[in-house]
């Protein structure tokens, strides 16, 4: 049977109209994002709205999801992350920690990988703390200099 996109039981819908939600509202949870689906008629399960938000390439910022295009906005402009940057460590000769506020740690690592600076080899993130690292002691004070002067810290 053929599915077309406005068909509530299709996954082209149901990701049609999660962005809307998403774009037209400040929700954090993929519970809540399931109950708002369903609400509106379309089919939805925790998993298959986790798999709709990968899709999607929804990211979170700090307590709500939002769309690739709001995301790619703050990515770019490191003066919106500031504010969820509350520390910078270092461990060893190439790894550089950076603490963020809870659920800012993927925002800000992908806005570090997007920027694609030559002295970070590549970021890991949880929910609150970023592992940076780079190629070796004087990358890693190039990166330091770098994060002081975009995040003061």
């Amino acid at each position: 049977m053929l599915r077309s996109d406005t068909d509530p039981s299709s996954a082209p819908a149901r990701r049609i109209m999660l962005a809307k939600i998403i774009r037209e509202q400040a929700v954090g949870r993929q519970t809540e994002l399931v109950a708002m689906l369903r609400k509106l008629g379309h089919a939805a399960t925790q998993s298959s709205v986790s798999r709709d938000l990968r899709e999607l390439g929804v990211a979170k910022m700090g307590d709500r999801y939002v769309l690739p295009d709001a995301a790619m906005a703050a990515k770019n402009d490191f003066s919106t992350l500031k504010q969820f940057v509350s520390a910078r460590l270092t461990a060893g000769t190439n790894l550089t920690i950076l603490k963020t506020t809870v659920g800012a740690a993927q925002s800000v690592a992908v806005a570090i990988d997007t920027a694609r600076w030559p002295e970070v080899v590549g970021t890991l993130s949880g929910d609150d703390t970023i592992f940076i690292a780079t190629a070796g002691p004087l990358e890693q004070r190039l990166l330091g200099d770098r994060l002081f002067a975009i995040f003061g810290r």
